[in-house]
């Protein structure tokens, strides 16, 4: 049988790890003896991982925009938006400050002197440049000329942490204090978070021109060239490979995430079915 031949190879967001695995779940009882391998990237490094020739048959990225970018037509014929999601300022009790911070005081008490937070690497995963894109949403929004600056000067450099489940991990370790992650991870990781307004935390569809405004440079599909990328509300996608060994599997996979079981696992995940 192919289910035993073969093994069904899926790159995902690593803010998609809970999600992939209770639909992997539930895909292994329709399929059993199907050999299946999941591994979580930060978004931009899985769309280079096809681009530099690994093989994969499902792609699950937290940016829709990377298909477009990066693989389609050469690599993913068509994709799936299949989830939306907003940024969020985490952190735990043990965090300073944690009993006083507010969507208020959100930027004063991040720029204490004693206060650490961190993103995730922006040329690697989507959260990171997302984060970048809220800051300056934020400097425009409470009017506050050079916040942008303010805040990138004071984070952990960015390239500590790869990809956003490592922010997790640092919080919980108490490496710093607040991350800024997908309100989904800090849900599913039973994280305290504050939410921003929707007009900064790229959630609402209604605000696109105003996230448009948000851009940040980010390493191209060229070695050593950048592009610029505009803020837009926050989409999960997922394609099948142009060379996905075992289609008609793959295709019950997405179809399974796509439909109403999957709605009711990316809801359970704390994620926005679309």
């Amino acid at each position: 049988m192919i289910t035993k031949q073969k093994t069904l190879k899926i790159i995902h967001a690593g803010a998609l790890q809970r999600v992939m695995e209770k639909c992997l779940e539930q895909f292994l009882k329709q399929n059993p003896g199907l050999k299946c391998e999941l591994e979580g990237v930060g978004s931009r490094e899985g769309a280079k991982r096809l681009l530099s020739g690994e093989h994969y048959d499902i792609i699950a990225l937290a940016d829709q925009a990377l298909f477009s970018e990066l693989l389609v037509p050469d690599l993913v014929e068509k994709y799936f938006v299949f989830a939306a999601d907003q940024i969020v300022i985490s952190y735990t009790r043990a965090s300073r400050k944690s009993s006083e911070i507010t969507q208020s005081n959100w930027i004063d008490t991040l720029l204490m002197p004693d206060i650490s937070f961190a993103h995730s690497n922006h040329h690697l995963d989507p959260c990171g440049y997302r984060t970048l894109m809220a800051w300056q949403l934020a400097e425009k929004f409470y009017e506050r000329p050079g916040l942008y600056t303010t805040l990138e000067a004071k984070c952990i450099p960015y390239d500590t942490y790869p990809k956003s489940i490592a922010l997790s991990k640092a919080l919980f370790k108490g490496k710093i204090d607040y991350a800024f992650l997908y309100s989904s991870a800090a849900q599913q990781l039973e994280l305290q978070y504050i939410t921003l307004p929707s007009r900064i935390n790229l959630s609402n569809p209604a605000h696109a021109n105003f996230y448009d405004q948000a851009s940040v440079s980010v390493e191209s599909k060229i070695p050593g060239k950048d592009i610029i990328i505009h803020g837009k509300p926050i989409e999960f996608a997922v394609g099948l490979s142009k060379n996905c060994q075992i289609p008609e599997l793959a295709q019950s996979f997405v179809d399974l995430l796509t439909g109403m079981e999957g709605s009711s696992i990316i809801e359970e995940c704390g994620l926005i079915p679309c």
